[in-house]
């Protein structure tokens, strides 16, 4: 279904391409005349205009030294900004939803326009927005960096996920906050060594498999592996991943059946649906034999959570919940 949805937004978009043309047109001359251009800005000046080179996935950028006007494109991307203490002009949503993930506070997102789906923005509503930065990834958007950084000086990244940490720096390069991003990270740790603590030390932590299950509307389930968002936390925090992990594809995941469901078995299982219960099998599963005779289910270790946090959050605010959602789970 939202595969069709995005179908006919693209149709959409390529209805409106003549119009687009000329807001985008418009919008770079614009922001050429205040100094800060992709492509044409100097490295010294002062104010706005004031630029500085930023290595990038589509290669070196010259970006504001203080943006001012920052549109995301991705909930990564969005948590880096807000984490910075730098509220975007405009962000983009899931294509699953029509608002920004709810673990972000309402006071922060407030204001911020948005501008279409994650890898389908309204490149119009981007450029009326008349950004002097965007932050998005090539996975993303690579497809239409030439159309973006016409807008406005694109800093993009090679892709999401596992990659978040590195992302994050470039980030926080980009909207020239490297100082609060050590602050940042330092917190990280400190919160990851705490929570490890917390559930009974590095030994414990270690001897302890846990299994994150995805279930996905109009997919098969996903048992994650290692080189993703949240198998990036459970490395942090040192927890024992079971066997099955290690056959993940591209090591993101092992999809399985409801049939099959019984090799996500772990002491510990959590779980999160994208999109509806019912139709990503949810419900159906989690109420068969197989998924009762699990040990984390016998043991009372099964724990839903928020989707939009613990796989598409992306970010150090959302692993700042996250870890006091799993330590609060574990000892509770």
């Amino acid at each position: 279904m939202a595969t069709a949805i995005r179908s006919v937004r693209r149709r959409g978009l390529a209805l409106g391409a003549l119009s687009l043309t000329g807001a985008l047109a418009l919008s770079a001359c614009g922001f050429s005349e205040s100094g800060g251009s992709a492509s044409g800005s100097s490295d010294s000046g002062s104010g706005s205009a004031a630029t500085h080179t930023v290595k990038t996935a589509m290669g070196d950028v010259k970006v504001p030294v203080d943006p001012k006007r920052v549109v995301v494109l991705d909930t990564g991307e969005l948590d880096s900004a807000l984490t910075l203490g730098v509220r975007p002009v405009g962000a983009t949503h899931s294509a699953s939803e029509d608002s920004f993930p709810s673990y972000l506070p309402a006071s922060e997102t407030k204001g911020i326009k948005e501008v279409g789906e994650i890898a389908n923005p309204n490149l119009e509503t981007v450029a009326s927005l008349k950004p002097d930065l965007i932050l998005t990834s090539k996975v993303r958007d690579g497809d239409r960096y030439e159309q973006l950084r016409a807008i406005a000086p694109t800093v993009m990244t090679e892709s999401t996920g596992s990659a978040w940490k590195e992302n994050f720096q470039l980030h926080a390069e980009a909207l020239g906050k490297q100082a609060e991003a050590k602050k940042v990270v330092a917190d990280y740790d400190a919160h990851v060594a705490k929570v490890t603590e917390a559930i009974g030390g590095k030994k414990k932590a270690a001897a302890t498999e846990v299994n994150f299950v995805r279930f996905v509307e109009g997919a098969d389930i996903r048992i994650y592996g290692k080189q993703n968002y949240i198998g990036s936390i459970l490395a942090d925090l040192g927890v024992g991943r079971p066997a099955i992990t290690d056959k993940a594809k591209d090591g993101f995941s092992y999809d399985v059946s409801p049939e099959k469901i019984d090799l996500a078995d772990a002491d510990v299982v959590f779980t999160s649906t994208y999109g509806d219960p019912a139709k990503a099998g949810t419900t159906k599963t989690m109420n068969s034999g197989l998924w009762k005779g699990l040990k984390a289910s016998k043991d009372g270790k099964v724990f839903k959570v928020d989707d939009r946090l613990w796989i598409a959050g992306i970010g150090y605010t959302a692993a700042g919940r996250i870890l006091d959602e799993f330590q609060a789970k574990m000892t509770g």
